[in-house]
């Protein structure tokens, strides 16, 4: 097996929504806004090289969407996936399995491109088998108020349309080494990946920790739907992770690719922060 870091490019939040009730005078010191409030975020994907699969686990924000819809977002860099992609040897076709952490646009966008002829959508990925599950997929199709400007049919109805969506549980390896864990605070049946990597385990954090920045439990963001769940998952996630000394792929850090946590009197701190090929 063989792990390549994929950034699809940089936008930005806004910094009081991505820290919720901490205090700006707090977050902004490790996540410094600019002067709309708004903070950096990366878009960082992982591909999992793994005998003849190729598995892209999630793919930003993608770019069929408007002038309008990006002039909110501030996409910047020149990251982008096919970049990214080809820089690590691979193109878009070789991918055999698409992973989706969860179907908010910033990390489904990427699953689904306009036709050439400008007449409707199809797969980016022609040869790879999209993943959800079912529990999050019905949450997403049919989405409450609050999630529903997150949930863009045009990210989601296509893959499920071409005939490429597989579903698969919590609990389950999508392969040996690659097991998949369920998360519910942030969105309904969030899926996070623990792989088995060079004697260590290495967990794509998607939402549950955006960055190092949020390492202290009770930093949790407003967009979560059930922030009390989260803080209980994020804990007990904390305690084994520390414990265990798993290292931390962060989808959204712009500066941080890894990190690893470690416990102290006064909770969870940063304990060292570090590039996926160091490991």
């Amino acid at each position: 097996m063989k792990l390549h870091s994929i950034n699809a490019g940089y936008f930005k939040l806004d910094g009081g929504a991505m820290f919720g009730v901490v205090p700006k005078s707090i977050w902004n010191k490790t996540n410094p806004a600019d002067e709309n409030n708004m903070i950096n975020m990366a878009m960082r994907c992982l591909l999992v090289e793994y005998g003849d699969r190729l598995v892209l686990i999630d793919n930003g924000i993608g770019d069929k969407q408007d002038a309008k819809f990006f002039g909110y977002y501030f996409l910047h860099g020149d990251d982008s996936l096919e970049k990214s992609l080809s820089k690590a040897g691979f193109g878009i076709d070789q991918i055999t399995d698409v992973f989706l952490s969860h179907l908010h646009f910033d990390h489904c966008g990427g699953s689904i491109k306009r036709k050439k002829d400008g007449n409707g959508y199809e797969p980016t990925f022609p040869n790879a088998v999209y993943w959800s599950n079912e529990d999050h997929w019905k949450w997403a199709t049919q989405p409450n108020a609050r999630e529903k400007a997150s949930f863009l049919k045009e990210n989601i109805l296509p893959i499920q349309e071409s005939g490429q969506l597989k579903f698969t549980n919590d609990g389950t390896e999508l392969f040996p080494g690659f097991k998949v864990r369920y998360f519910n605070g942030h969105t309904d049946a969030m899926m996070i990946p623990h792989i088995d990597y060079k004697g260590k385990t290495v967990v794509y954090m998607a939402d549950l920790l955006p960055t190092t920045g949020h390492i202290p439990v009770p930093y949790v963001m407003a967009y979560d739907t059930r922030p009390l769940l989260t803080l209980d998952e994020k804990a007990n996630f904390m305690e084994v992770a520390s414990n265990n000394n798993y290292v931390l792929f962060l989808e959204h850090d712009p500066i941080n690719e890894c990190c690893s946590v470690m416990k102290t009197e006064k909770g969870f701190k940063l304990d060292q922060s570090f590039s996926l090929d160091s490991i």
